[in-house]
């Protein structure tokens, strides 16, 4: 490349009109939502439209304290839900690492440094080792040029690219410059780079709702059909008995907002957004929240193995010459025969090296050979051999001074080197055999050969070079640390590994030993593309490791097991894993050096590319299910007295009870307080020592909303009875409903204990509660003081403060409860199990 004959690129004006009519260099990213849609959002939930219309009932009927205290509550709702929405939105907008690559740039002739969105179509730019490649474009000039393209093609091996080679002279956006320069010409930027094209790809996957949504939105709707039912049933009842038809609808109104399952959606965001704080702890950021509860039912989990089971980063593994081997691996000195090998790798390379494979040489060499004389940091480069489409092998001319003699290295593809050293056949087969135990190992294999030259002027090749075979080199990209512990966690919990990767069958295959995941049998790309239907299926069900496979066939892999049954997990950090990772239940990117494209197509983020917080995530996502499911058990018990003493005062001649006020007050202090309780419940200890639950296994079962419906009967009959009794015996009514109300709310906070666990017995359902559930329960019972003792406070409430015997009585009903709940509880589960 000669930097003195620089194109003059394009002008000032000419980029600015590019820009003005073809846009940033930036992949198409979609707009937050605004506060205003936010708003609209909320305005049309339920909950808010029945606020609003009691509180429109209680204006036409003159009551304004009501209705403001109701509107208040809208307002209330409403701030709460923006807050919650608007932090959710910062959170994703904060995931995307949108920081783009400088890139040098050549306009009006002029060498200038601008952001990598900056870049037009047609724009002139100098790449050096080292630099992001911020758009596509080919090469119009180069020298001893590579690029990773793991993010592209998810091979961890760089490159060679050629300026004059028609097949091989593109560079592609988000790849690495890693060794070498070049000069190019910008042919597409953003959404219609290769990079851009396989992140407009992921628009045709539908983001699927997960298992427990579709089971949630279910439930939610037949609740909801039987609510609005019984709310026509009690207006009618009302009129028909009493009389007044506002009235009539305001009681039906408070029955629909005791039976609306709002605080569904409400529970599952309370719990999937803590569960998100609590995996975030574990360097795990959530973008799509429904992606917790689903990784706790996960049964098969796919990795990608550059950059996911390995660290994407070369070291240097084995040495072999002709008659030994030798393996790097807790070595503390080198033998000396080794010496020269290492000595001719370094003299092969690069000086400042970018290559991962020179960089170990390097790094293998000053661990080493520091203090020997095979270093030698006083001879200069004189000529460069680059690889060549024909002769994987690349040389290097030293110069030593006041030497007429100049020594020559050179290391490629053994096959290469081989032939540059002109061996007979006995020998290349020995070679070779070498080369295949050290791949069979999953090593990528290097030949090193020597050679010097006489004189002043150079050979045209290198095979002019009288070359001696020196060895081989043996690098591997090294499994990271944490991944054969977190697979055998994986292994306990009944979850199965399947590696997904580009690369040889050979390097799979022994990565996957290392790893820990079964490597019996090894399917490759073309394989796969011969088996279709049941044969595709039965291959998908048996192999766990798949190697040389595209993108599209990653994508294949996740959807046949989807078709199996499987819950499917998916890793992974490149462009070329962003289909699967967004098909997939869960798609977890690897953070770190994760493209942009990844990110947005996964569910979960690993900031820090630890493996092992996978498992703590799945361990959360089971501990997550289950405690959801006795917030949910807990949820439904506790609307059944609602239903109950809104229907039973109006049937049997009973002023009503409840009003929306009270519903209010349950809904937003008792319900959600009692959610975080549930939530903050710890895992059993054997918590990943069973399978996961199976696909089909419902959030709600028949038995536990038998349990629900049994609890929540029992405690209205004991409410209802309380205050039909208070009545009798002349208690004020304003004052009987007080005591009603107290009796509820004290059931419904005791049935939280008998509802923690289903393991707990009668004495460890009251112990090792977390502090804030201690703090919620306390929170919850002061309230209910406050509304029901203080005259200022329960007027508003319609309530009368009972006298100190009444409200113990009440109080006393309600706590009395837990021994009926419990018996109930260990009969329906004892039953069912049989």
């Amino acid at each position: 490349m000669n930097e003195n004959k620089l194109p003059h690129g394009l002008s000032a004006v000419e980029a600015l009109q590019r820009r003005n009519k073809e846009g940033f260099n930036e992949l198409e990213i979609k707009h937050n939502r605004s506060t205003f849609k936010i708003i609209l959002e909320v305005v049309r939930e339920p909950m808010f439209l029945l606020l609003l219309s009691a509180g429109g009932i209680y204006l036409i009927m003159g009551d304004a304290h009501e209705a403001v205290i109701l509107l208040g509550f809208v307002f209330v709702i409403m701030g709460i839900t923006i807050i919650q929405e608007r932090r959710t939105e910062k959170v994703l907008e904060a995931l995307r690492d949108l920081s783009s690559p400088r890139a040098l740039v050549i306009r009006d002739g002029v060498q200038i440094r601008i952001s990598g969105r900056e870049v037009v179509r047609g724009d002139t730019l100098i790449l050096n080792e080292g630099d992001r490649i911020p758009a596509d474009g080919f090469i119009l000039s180069s020298h001893d040029l590579a690029a990773d393209e793991s993010m592209l093609s998810g091979e961890s091996v760089a490159i060679a690219k050629y300026a004059d080679d028609p097949s091989n002279n593109k560079l592609y956006a988000g790849t690495l410059t890693i060794r070498g320069q070049a000069i190019i010409e910008v042919t597409a930027i953003g959404a219609l780079t290769e990079l851009g094209k396989i992140g407009k790809s992921l628009q045709s996957i539908e983001n699927e709702a997960s298992p427990l949504q579709k089971e949630t939105a279910l439930l939610t709707k037949h609740l909801a059909i039987v609510g609005i039912a019984l709310c026509f049933v009690v207006i009618i009842l009302f009129v028909l008995f009493r009389g007044g038809w506002l009235e009539g609808i305001l009681a039906g109104i408070t029955l629909a907002m005791g039976i609306l399952p709002q605080e569904f959606p409400v529970i599952m965001i309370i719990f999937m957004a803590l569960g998100a704080r609590r995996i975030a702890q574990h360097n795990v950021l959530t973008r799509r929240l429904s992606a917790i509860e689903t990784l706790g039912k996960t049964t098969v989990l796919c990795v990608d193995k550059t950059g996911t089971l390995t660290k994407n980063q070369m070291a240097v593994a084995a040495l072999a010459l002709r008659d030994k081997f030798l393996s790097i691996a807790n070595l503390d000195e080198l033998p000396e025969d080794f010496h020269e090998i290492v000595e001719y790798c370094i003299l092969a390379s690069q000086t400042d090296p970018h290559d991962p494979m020179e960089k170990a040489f390097y790094t293998l060499a000053n661990r080493y050979l520091l203090h020997t004389e095979h270093l030698h940091f006083d001879w200069n480069l004189t000529k460069e051999y680059e690889l060549a489409p024909d002769l994987l092998a690349m040389s290097h001319l030293w110069q030593i001074q006041k030497q007429h003699h100049h020594p020559v290295a050179t290391k490629g593809a053994p096959e290469a080197i081989i032939d540059l050293c002109h061996l007979d056949a006995q020998k290349r087969d020995e070679i070779m055999q070498q080369v295949a135990a050290m791949a069979d190992q999953g090593l990528r294999v290097l030949g090193v050969a020597k050679a010097v030259h006489i004189g002043e002027e150079w050979p045209a090749i290198q095979h002019d070079f009288e070359f001696e075979f020196l060895g081989l080199v043996g690098l591997a990209d090294p499994l990271r640390d944490e991944v054969p512990q977190a697979a055998v966690e994986c292994r306990s919990a009944g979850i199965r590994i399947v590696m997904i990767t580009g690369d040889h069958p050979r390097t799979a295959k022994a990565i996957a030993k290392q790893a820990g995941i079964d490597s019996t049998t090894v399917i490759t790309g073309a394989e796969l593309e011969t088996l279709h239907g049941d044969e595709l299926a039965a291959c998908i069900q048996k192999a766990s490791v798949f190697a040389r496979v595209s993108p599209q066939q990653k994508l294949q892999i996740v959807e046949a097991l989807k078709s199996n049954g499987e819950i499917v997990a998916m890793t992974g950090d490149g462009v070329n894993d962003a289909p699967a990772l967004k098909s997939a239940h869960i798609g977890i990117a690897m953070g770190k050096r994760g493209t942009d494209v990844a990110r947005e197509a996964a569910s979960l983020v690993l900031l820090e590319d630890n493996f092992g917080a996978i498992v703590e995530a799945i361990k959360l996502g089971r501990r997550i299910f289950n405690n959801l499911r006795h917030a949910m058990i807990y949820t439904i018990a506790v609307h059944i007295p609602i239903i109950g003493l809104s229907i039973l005062p109006i049937i049997f001649g009973l002023p009503l009870v409840l009003a929306p006020i009270h519903i209010v007050f349950l809904e937003l202090i008792i319900d959600p307080a009692c959610s975080v309780v549930f939530e903050a419940e710890e895992a059993s200890a054997d918590i990943m020592a069973h399978p996961p639950r199976l696909s089909h296994e419902h959030l709600i079962s028949s038995k536990h909303l038998i349990l629900s419906l049994l609890q929540g009967g029992l405690a209205a009959i004991a409410v209802a009875l309380l205050y039909s009794t208070s009545l009798s015996v002349g208690v004020d009514v304003a004052e009987a409903r007080a005591m009603a109300f107290i009796a509820l709310a004290s059931a419904n906070t005791v049935l939280i204990f008998n509802s923690r666990s289903h393991e707990h017995s009668f004495r460890q359902s009251f112990t090792a509660v977390s502090t804030i559930g201690l703090w919620v329960i306390s929170t919850t019972l002061l309230s209910l003081m406050a509304i029901t003792i203080m005259p200022s406070i329960a007027i508003y409430f319609s309530f009368a403060p009972p006298s100190l015997s009444n409200w113990l009585i009440a109080f006393g009903t309600g706590i009395s409860m837990f021994v009926l709940f419990e018996i109930v509880k260990k009969g329906v589960l004892s039953y069912s199990s049989r």
